[in-house]
């Protein structure tokens, strides 16, 4: 399926109108499918689905590791676009279990859950302690602009990197949804096997409380964002271990929680 499309439209500005064309990103329907069943069913870009559906699958539990996945397949529909799994027997079974506790239909963010005590889960602790330069954190997002094609062509989708230290950004997706775009950048660095923990994630939005959920079960230590955290996504991350940077741009940023893993220069954060 496309990415984008070029669609007419009227510009009307102070000095009169215009006929135009514009690149417009697009987004479909696609199902996550486990063992025969829809789990969700989200609006996403229909660019890089495998690691779209591996990311989703990881981060919000569905499965722990890769092994646990006998196969899998993405069918493109009409309508839509399939994304399905066969897991392995006992990991099939703990999905049946999880599954017949559900009440309703999910989505996107928080996903597969019955009760606010779940939405509100205990996350793990990440430990893992590589540094950055300030410098590097200051200029992420500037350096995750030149890893976006498609918001080049349409302005109108987010992206998540991976930010190694002394290396950049290793490795870049893009979405419409912010946390669609961090679901598929999780997926690509399992199915490459590269460890969250080595690294940041660097995001092109403000951080909310599903990112940083999704960060701490990838064992990801540091968030760097363009944008504002919530105050509760602050609260979640203090308690998670994990450092958030954010306002990142202009080549400066604001620094929360856990601060040690940011080498500070003489004229940068103290």
């Amino acid at each position: 399926m496309p990415l984008s499309r070029s669609l007419p439209g009227l510009s009307v500005q102070a000095d009169g109108q215009l006929s135009v064309r514009r690149n417009l990103p697009e987004e479909v329907p696609v199902a996550v499918v486990f063992d025969g069943t829809t789990q969700a069913v989200m609006m996403a870009s229909p660019g890089d689905i495998a690691d779209f559906a591996h990311g989703f699958a990881l981060s919000e539990g569905f499965i722990e590791t890769l092994d646990q996945i006998e196969e899998f397949e993405v069918v493109e529909h009409e309508v839509g676009i399939e994304a399905r799994f066969w897991l392995t027997g006992e990991r099939s079974k703990a999905l049946e279990t999880r599954r017949r506790k559900m009440a309703g239909p999910v989505g996107c963010g928080l996903c597969g859950i019955d009760s606010l005590e779940e939405a509100s889960r205990a996350l793990p602790t990440v430990t893992a302690d590589p540094r950055f330069a300030a410098c590097e954190v200051a200029h992420a997002t500037d350096e995750l602009r030149a890893n976006q094609p498609l918001h080049d062509q349409t302005r109108a989708v987010h992206a998540a990197g991976f930010l190694l230290p002394g290396q950049g950004i290793v490795l870049a997706r893009e979405d419409v949804g912010r946390h669609n775009a961090l679901d598929k950048l999780i997926g690509a660095l399992a199915r490459q096997g590269i460890d969250p923990a080595t690294g940041a994630f660097v995001m092109t939005s403000r951080v909310s409380v599903e990112l940083i959920q999704k960060a701490a079960i990838a064992g990801c230590p540091v968030l760097i964002a363009v944008s504002a955290p919530t105050a509760h996504a602050l609260r979640l991350a203090d308690q998670a271990g994990i450092t958030i940077a954010a306002f990142a741009r202009g080549g400066g940023f604001d620094l929360y929680s856990h601060p040690h893993r940011i080498i500070p220069e003489a004229q940068d954060v103290p």
